[in-house]
């Protein structure tokens, strides 16, 4: 266990790699100057990546690893500067020179998995949905690094989108689109609906080639041609026009997905789980909101800490998990959203309604027990928070 600790500390988290026979104070230093840079640009690596590592080379330290932050890695080598450190730069800067300037690209199915490994038996991280532009960052067989509108990083097999260059990526955006808005249905290779193009799923968006009597004709980013109900789709632009994200329209999109199945990962009426469902409901009212619930926590504005429910609004969010104590901080694991007299509905085994009433027949003692908190983000200005009828993200 001591020599474990022992090469901890030459290690640590970061892979400082030196001498291992006791910590230098330039290795010291190289640890704390990349928890430095870490903190101020990437505290989060869900959603931004700085993963260096330093070896010992000679006289010199090798500089390796990858970052999508440019500025992190020039702060990192002028505090290497400023100890009149000798280094040799190989940080790989994302995206990928490899990616021969598709650095774009478009979600092509009607949900794509994205995994938290370049492979299919890695954990489901999250969803994106037809549609979704991601910014790609590197290759690696199969597999694409992306990262979605939430900022969110992930892996991408290659048959969920399709790769754009500038040009054809800002003719996507251009282009007239529309959005499907029933929970889910099918696209079709002809109005008689009689072979099938692909399944549908709320929130899917796709270009617009012309109209026919009761259908759309689309096309999907990869070329592919299919009609689409009319009367299951709207035009994106009068989609965001009329968009009216108020608590009660909340509360209807919230009820319309209930029954559907919990899923690991999942931010699609395919299946989702609790954070995913209240992302789903707040992006199909015209809102993106972060992915997890331990970052959605940290958005909006704080209305409850102590069970005062009645000063709860429709839309709310409620934040549940382990308070903080004198050894631990507190953890954030499940969301649900307030919908009036006393309930709220959440993805728990399926998107279902509970009540924080104990004479309720619905009563839910074991989150009442580990409720935290309550938020508001409706309305509410915030960096993480995108307003998509202000944004260009899907035009």
């Amino acid at each position: 266990m001591k020599h474990r600790n022992l090469a901890l500390k030459c290690t640590l988290a970061f892979m400082v790699l030196v001498s291992c026979t006791e910590p230098t104070k330039e290795a010291n230093f190289l640890t704390s100057a990349i928890q430095d840079i870490k903190t101020e640009f990437a505290p989060d690596k869900r959603v931004a990546l700085f993963d260096v590592s330093v070896e010992k080379k000679g006289a010199s330290y090798i500089l390796t690893g990858e970052s999508d932050i440019p500025d992190a890695i020039a702060a990192f080598k002028e505090k290497l500067n400023s100890e009149n450190l000798e280094f040799i730069d190989s940080i790989q800067v994302l995206p990928s020179a490899k990616l021969e300037g598709k650095m774009q690209a478009v979600v092509n199915i009607s949900v794509a998995n994205l995994r938290s490994n370049p492979k299919h038996s890695a954990e489901l991280a999250t969803q994106a949905t037809l549609g979704t532009p991601v910014k790609v960052l590197k290759k690696e067989g199969g597999w694409y690094y992306i990262q979605t509108p939430d900022k969110y990083l992930s892996w991408v097999d290659d048959g969920g989108i399709s790769l754009m260059d500038t040009k054809r990526f800002e003719e996507w955006k251009a282009g007239d689109k529309i959005v499907y808005t029933k929970t889910y249905g099918h696209a079709y290779q002809a109005a008689d609906e009689k072979e099938i193009v692909s399944d549908l799923v709320a929130g899917n968006i796709l270009e617009i080639v012309k109209l026919s009597n009761d259908h759309f004709v689309a096309a999907y980013p990869d070329g592919r041609i299919a009609m689409v109900r009319n009367n299951e789709a709207e035009r994106y632009a009068g989609w965001i026009q009329n968009m009216n994200p108020i608590p009660d329209n909340l509360v209807v999109t919230a009820k319309s997905l209930m029954g559907v199945p919990y899923l690991w990962g999942g931010t699609s009426t395919k299946g989702m789980d609790c954070s995913g469902f209240t992302k789903t409901i707040y992006f199909l009212n015209g809102m993106v909101i972060p992915r997890d619930a331990s970052q959605q926590v940290h958005t909006g504005k704080q209305i409850d800490l102590k069970r005062n429910f009645e000063n709860l609004e429709k839309g709310d969010l409620l934040f549940f998990g382990r308070k903080a104590n004198d050894s631990t901080k507190e953890k954030v694991v499940h969301v649900g959203m307030w919908i009036g007299n006393n309930e709220f509905i959440h993805a728990s085994n399926m998107v279902r309604i509970s009540s924080v009433d104990r004479n309720a027949e619905n009563f839910d003692e074991y989150n009442l027990n580990r409720y935290l908190r309550s938020k508001r983000i409706l309305k509410q200005e915030d960096k993480d928070l995108i307003d998509l009828t202000q944004s260009s993200v899907f035009k």
